[in-house]
C-alpha cells in the first residue's frame, strides 16, 4: 500500500523559513496529484498547496500565496513545500497526501484525497 512520509518540521521562528518534503512510497507516485494540508490546534484540516502529476500545475491557498511554494522531484518520489516568511498563524501539523484529482486536491474530505501522510508539526515562535 502507498505510504507516505513527511519530514522537515521543528521550531522556527517568526519571518524564518523552512522545507519540508513527503517521500512517496510507491513508483508511481509520479501519477498522483500530491496535495499539503496542515491543521492547526482547534482549527479544521486546511488545503495549503498542491501539485499535479507531472508538476506543471500548482494551487495554493491564499493565506500562503506568495510565501510556499511546492515542487516535486518524481526521480526521488519526493514532494517539497518551501515555507518562507513564517509566522505564527502558520503553526500547525503539515500533512501531505495523495488527490484524488487535481480539481479536488484541496479538499480534506474522502472526495478530494485518497491517502494521508501521519504529518510533521511546524511552530512558528520567538
Amino acid at each position: 500500500q502507498l505510504q507516505l512520509v513527511e519530514s522537515g518540521g521543528g521550531l522556527v521562528q517568526p519571518g524564518g523559513s523552512l522545507r519540508l518534503s513527503c517521500a512517496v512510497s510507491d513508483f508511481t507516485s509520479g501519477y498522483f496529484t500530491i496535495s499539503w494540508f496542515r491543521q492547526a490546534p482547534g482549527k479544521e484540516r486546511e488545503g495549503v498547496s498542491c501539485i499535479s502529476a507531472g508538476g506543471s500545475s500548482t494551487n495554493y491557498a491564499d493565506s500562503v500565496k506568495g510565501r510556499f511554494t511546492i515542487r516535486r522531484d518524481n526521480a526521488k518520489n519526493t514532494v517539497y513545500l518551501q515555507m518562507n516568511s513564517l509566522t505564527p498563524e502558520d503553526t500547525a501539523v503539515y500533512y501531505c497526501a495523495t488527490a484524488t484529482s487535481y480539481a479536488l486536491c484541496l479538499v480534506p474530505g474522502p472526495r478530494g484525497i485518497r491517502t494521508w501522510g501521519k504529518g510533521t508539526l511546524v511552530t512558528v515562535s520567538s
